[in-house]
């Protein structure tokens, strides 16, 4: 019988105890035979180890040359009846040493999901017991028959509205906004829930992150930041700055970085004064230089004939 891999994660430990049967300790040949009929050819290497599993069984241990299979060991083990000299085959199989290459214990696909895994067109089940989530609109606060908002009494309210009121809103119409506030959704965030997001929330963007650490100001006094609703507008916000690491992200108020809105206002730029206009006093400008500049000459007869000034 054989085996590719092996049937427990340890090696089998040998009992010192027993002294190995002498033939099936000499049925080497024979175990080397049947490993290599189990194995690829080539793979069994040399003869390592003979231990004595009870009496009359022996397991002989030959190195496993086998790609990816370091310190891997082909056991065969070999066994006889009481009186008998047969030595006959009993197992072959392919057990890791002490200094084997193991695989990574399994671990279900649930469990080894990571954030960011998710893809285009993935689907991610959730438990119906998933201590993330808890059940959101159940009916449990479905007023009693006699309260004043009992369904019976909405009917009849909503039949005398009608004469008064030309258009009622019916129930419908209210469910549908419920619906869209949220408040008949099947499951909703339980507090256990709410405590993780919290937790991986604050680890990234939080207040002993070194940016924060850094940072002039929290967000809780920035203008970037955008207020969440419900229970965790309390501790959370989003960051709206373009510049800001944690831009579009959830961040903690204690969280802070160099963009806040507050830190370093620019000064507004220096504004020229404005011009001085004198309207009262008039300045006489002179059309012609003055005679002693000497950037002028006087006009002669033959200028002023021809037309010349």
């Amino acid at each position: 019988m054989s085996a590719a891999t092996t049937r427990s994660g340890t090696p089998r430990t040998p009992r010192a105890t027993r002294t190995p049967d002498r033939l099936c300790a000499e049925a080497v040949d024979l175990a080397r035979e049947a490993a290599e009929e189990a194995a690829a050819p080539g793979v069994v290497g040399a003869h390592v180890d003979v231990v004595a599993e009870g009496d009359r069984v022996v397991t002989h241990y030959f190195e496993s040359k086998e790609p990816g299979y370091r310190g891997w060991r082909w056991a065969v083990t070999v066994t006889r009846a009481s009186r008998a000299k047969n030595v006959t085959l009993d197992e072959t199989v392919l057990l890791p040493g002490t200094d084997a290459l193991l695989a990574p214990e399994w671990v279900p696909w649930s469990e080894r999901l990571r954030p960011g895994d998710m893809g285009p067109g993935d689907l991610l089940p959730t438990e119906e017991d998933d201590p993330r989530l808890e059940p959101g609109y159940t009916g449990e606060d479905e007023p009693p028959p006699n309260s004043v908002v009992s369904e019976e009494l909405g009917e009849h309210l909503d039949v005398e509205d009608a004469e008064i009121v030309i258009r009622v809103p019916s129930r419908g119409a209210i469910a549908s906004v419920a619906d869209e506030l949220g408040t008949r959704r099947a499951r909703v965030l339980s507090r256990y829930g709410l405590h993780m997001a919290a937790d991986r929330w604050d680890e990234a963007f939080g207040p002993r992150t070194p940016m924060a650490l850094a940072a002039p100001a929290s967000c809780e006094s920035c203008a970037f930041l955008v207020p969440l609703a419900g229970s965790l507008k309390q501790a959370f916000g989003i960051c709206a700055n373009e510049f800001s690491p944690a831009d579009g992200r959830v961040v903690s108020l204690a969280y802070g970085c160099g963009g806040h809105s507050e830190a370093a206002v620019m000064p507004n730029p220096p504004r020229p004064p404005a011009p001085v206009l004198d309207s009262v006093g008039v300045d006489a400008f002179p059309l012609r230089p003055a005679e002693d500049s000497g950037s002028t000459t006087e006009p002669d007869a033959a200028s002023e004939d021809l037309g010349h000034s």
